[in-house]
């Protein structure tokens, strides 16, 4: 035995005692402990808990028969804390006093939530360390969930350590990205060790240690059950080891008296552990508080506070064999009485749920009553939640258009969620009993098609979506317009000719001219590639939207895309940063990696790589915390092109293989346009030119050909053609782009027309005249990377052409920029040729792609000090905690040569942070 009291588990102690002076000293960490029932979880919570010392404490446990009420697991456990809520920012406080029932729902993002727990346990922390034990986190509900490891992932210098339990095999705990400990059996000498203190004949002895397999709770309670049975052995059988548990936890709770069994069976059932709800409930049954007191001296029941006002089971096996091993009928009576004990206003969803359990068949007050749970957890932002009260709200009703009414809004509230599977399941039951009833049928139309997009199913989602969009085409327009602008969406990653049918379709609606997206079709009409004339400008059409009302946010973050296609970089992004402003405000952590994509594309275009790693490093962390695989595949291909360059061909190459993955039979992946132009241009750079020849030709093929990475990388394209003497192989791709450029009518578009114009020329006045006009467009347009590509092709032929002296002034132009980018492979490049000319040899400029060295999230949070921004405001933008901002301002300072924050701004501006 260990001086912490546990047999066999010094491992486990260490990595104990290692999280908590890690949060003693202000740094934070987490830890998921993982293992079968029994085999010592708990019993290391508890070592936790004794070894915290003066460290605050917050510990909650997941209940297998609550996981339907949003929030539930997440209120029991930081109730002690809700004293720092006034310290939160108003929105983060408002949408936690919402979540909890304790204000009017803000219908927040869900994870505006799980940042405002993060808050809260860093306020919470104080001085002296928090710790935060969640038993059984495998049944708390998802919103509980979602929100607490949302907070896990983003914990870091607040001083909070976080331990969660989980079974193997039950339940969903999603622990990706948060570090894992696997519990084990006990060694044999520790297991024999724990069943020394029962006194056993050498036969039943070694049976045990057998049948055990070195669970500590086997070998500490099923010694007392054989006692209690007189001494002898378990019968040989199959019964799983987890069942014996129940088994004997059960032999120990059929010997209570029947009082003691009823009042045993209301607490199992009701979650909170409220002695104010279970007393009156069991005394419908005729049980009362002094039938607490035989569950107590038998250990089966502790006091779950210091004022006695909760009840607690000392190990959730007791709870469930209590529960699962009761007679149906006496469920059902428990459920009923504490339906009748749960009746204000304040406890309707938990007296929705028992009034549901109790229901032996369809049961139309309990399946509105669930309704209107559902829709109550929709406005606390708890999805996974309202999908499963609409579920079985819809299994109690007995009018089938109710029940298909429930299964589609389950549906919906599913995929909200991110549980796509059951979204398709619901979706396909609902549709099944609706046929005539359009208008539903094209919103589950919609939520099947996106399930299906989400999951890489491009094609069927098209399907679902184009069907759904004509079934409502005459009587709801603009439900119609909702849904064939999502699958312009979809056509995206088909091909051009799904992209142009849709784009039709579209086109044909009759939409009446005041609905707020009457002017969007029109705009994204000019994605087709037929169009010859000129799109208006994205602000034009968004003045014209806003004329009519409100569009949908979804609709608009499509025109960012659409925008970008046709060239209108700026607008483009000056419409992401708004969205990503909004999305920010609400917490809107799940929405934020799309329209920080279209930001980081148009920083890319524009050649500010520092601001492009930052907010596609920023937006990789959030897609992976919101478990958003497509823009996981985006972002890592995007940082690929990054990568490459600054000629680092290990990372690109680690990140193209990120974007490439996940591709569904006969699709690409989300991220594949990207990640071909990334290693096509990391192959350029270091000089591999038939090589980068060919991933530029696979981005000229269908399905790729339309996508924006097919047509920005035809320069691109051309130069490795020229290079490898084979300029015919761009004949094609570059008339497909200077016909895309006459369209977009973009001076920058012209410019790089021209700048493969020069490349291909034979006539030398004509080659120098493109170089010159191109260099002219570069400059007015304020694009210094194309214009230092540009500035080298034309110093590498001024030199070919004996002109050296003229040839130094664009090279050096082109290398000051590569240096300032750290784009190596191409400052090396105009580095030679500058020397190539007799000028005298210069060595590496200093290292770009981070100012002063900063990392991107010190830069991030560097910039927005620097704008003047508080550390609760910047954590608030950033999905942080304020702890954490501190800590990389900490750490920046140094770098930047500041030691205040009113030092801070002259700096930055002089760094270009």
């Amino acid at each position: 035995m260990t001086a912490g009291g546990l047999h066999g588990r010094e491992p486990e102690e260490e990595a104990i005692a290692e999280l908590l002076a890690g949060a003693r000293a202000g740094a934070s960490s987490s830890l998921v402990l993982r293992g079968e029932p029994g085999i010592g979880k708990t019993a290391l919570l508890d070592h936790a808990a004794a070894a915290a010392g003066g460290m605050r404490l917050l510990r909650g446990t997941g209940i297998e028969f609550e996981a339907e009420l949003p929030f539930s697991g997440l209120q029991l456990l930081v109730r002690p804390a809700l004293g720092s809520l006034a310290a939160l920012p108003g929105p983060q406080r408002e949408a936690l006093e919402a979540a909890f029932g304790l204000g009017p729902a803000a219908g927040a993002e869900p994870m505006l939530v799980g940042l405002a727990v993060l808050s809260l346990l860093a306020e919470h922390a104080g001085e002296t360390g928090l710790l935060c034990l969640v038993d059984d986190a495998q049944w708390l509900d998802g919103a509980s969930r979602d929100a607490l490891v949302f907070a896990a992932r983003r914990l870091h210098a607040e001083g909070v350590a976080m331990i969660f339990a989980a079974r193997d095999g039950e339940g969903s705990f999603p622990s990706s990205g948060l570090p894992e400990l696997r519990l084990s059996g006990l060694a044999p000498a520790a297991a024999a060790a724990l069943l020394d203190r029962h006194p056993l004949a050498p036969a039943v002895r070694h049976r045990l240690l057998a049948e055990a397999g070195g669970n500590p709770l086997a070998l500490l309670e099923l010694p007392v059950a054989l006692a209690a049975e007189g001494g002898g052995a378990f019968p040989p059988g199959a019964l799983p080891l987890t069942g014996r548990l129940q088994l004997a936890f059960h032999g120990r709770i059929s010997r209570m008296p029947e009082s003691c069994q009823s009042l045993l069976l209301v607490a199992a059932a009701e979650e909170t552990g409220e002695l104010a709800v279970i007393l009156p409930a069991a005394a419908a049954l005729g049980a009362a508080v002094e039938d607490l007191s035989c569950a107590e001296r038998a250990g089966l029941v502790l006091r779950g506070d210091a004022d006695g006002t909760t009840i607690r089971f000392r190990h959730p096996l007791i709870r469930a064999a209590v529960y699962q091993r009761a007679p149906l009928g006496q469920r059902l009576a428990v459920h009923r009485a504490l339906a009748a004990v749960l009746g204000s206003p304040g406890h309707a969803d938990r007296r929705a749920w028992h009034l549901a359990a109790a229901a032996t068949g369809t049961d139309e007050q309990a399946a509105a009553a669930l309704e209107h749970t559902a829709a109550r957890a929709l406005g606390r932002s708890g999805h996974e939640a309202a999908a499963a009260a609409y579920e079985r709200a819809a299994r109690l009703s007995a009018d089938p258009a109710a029940k298909a009414r429930r299964e589609a809004l389950a549906a919906e509230a599913a995929l909200e969620a991110g549980d796509l599977g059951r979204a398709r399941a619901l979706g396909d039951r609902a549709a099944r009993r609706l046929d005539g009833a359009p208008a539903v049928n094209a919103r589950i139309s919609h939520v099947r098609a996106l399930a299906d997009f989400w999951q890489g199913s491009y094609s069927t989602a098209h399907r679902s979506l184009l069907d759904g969009a004509e079934l409502v085409r005459d009587s709801d327009p603009g439900r119609a317009a909702v849904l064939l602008i999502q699958a312009v969406h979809t056509s995206w990653y088909l091909g051009e000719r799904q992209l142009a049918a849709t784009l039709d379709r579209l086109a044909g609606l009759p939409l009446d001219d005041a609905d707020p997206l009457a002017p969007v079709g029109p705009y994204l009409a000019h994605l087709d590639r037929g169009r010859r004339e000129r799109p208006p400008p994205l602000g034009d059409v968004l003045a014209a939207v806003r004329r009519r009302g409100r569009a949908p946010d979804q609709a608009l973050t499509i025109l960012c895309g659409a925008a970008l296609a046709l060239g209108q970089d700026a607008d483009a992004y000056e419409l992401a940063t708004v969205l990503a402003a909004g999305h920010r405000a609400r917490g809107g952590a799940g929405r934020l990696p799309t329209v920080l994509f279209f930001m980081a594309e148009g920083e890319i275009f524009t050649g500010r790589h520092l601001d492009a790693l930052a907010t596609a490093t920023e937006a990789l962390g959030l897609a992976r915390d919101t478990g958003q695989r497509q823009w996981v595949s985006q972002f890592g291909s995007v940082l690929a092109h990054l990568d490459a360059a600054r000629g680092e061909e290990e990372a690109c190459r680690r990140n193209a293989e990120e974007g490439l993955a996940g591709a569904a039979p006969g699709t690409v992946s989300p991220g594949a346009p990207w990640a071909h132009w990334s290693l096509g241009l990391l192959d350029l750079g270091l000089g591999r030119a038939e090589a980068a020849l060919t991933r530029f030709e696979r981005l000229t093929r269908e399905p790729m050909r339309h996508h924006i990475c097919a047509t920005r990388s035809t320069p691109d394209l051309v130069e490795s053609a020229v290079r490898v003497g084979a300029p015919e192989r761009a004949a094609e791709p570059l008339a497909r782009f200077e016909r895309w450029a006459g369209s977009v009518r973009q001076p920058w578009a012209d410019a790089l027309v021209l700048r493969c114009r020069g490349l291909l020329a034979a006539a030398d006045d004509r080659a120098e005249a493109c170089y010159t006009a191109a260099l002219e467009l570069h400059d007015r347009e304020g694009r210094p990377l194309e214009y230092a590509r540009t500035a080298l092709l034309y110093g590498e032929w001024l030199r070919r052409a004996r002109r050296k002296a003229e040839a130094r002034g664009p090279l050096d132009d082109a290398l000051e920029v590569f240096d300032r980018l750290g784009m190596r492979p191409w400052a090396e490049r105009a580095r030679g040729e500058l020397t190539a000319t007799g000028a005298p040899a210069r060595g590496p400029g200093p290292a770009g792609g981070t100012a002063a060295g900063l990392t991107p999230q010190e830069l991030q949070i560097t910039r927005l000090a620097a704008q003047g921004l508080s550390n609760r405001d910047i954590a608030a933008q950033l999905f942080l905690s304020h702890r954490t901002v501190g800590y990389h301002l900490y750490k920046a300072y140094p770098k930047l040569g500041v030691a205040s924050r009113s030092e801070l701004r002259e700096v930055a501006d002089r760094l270009g942070v």
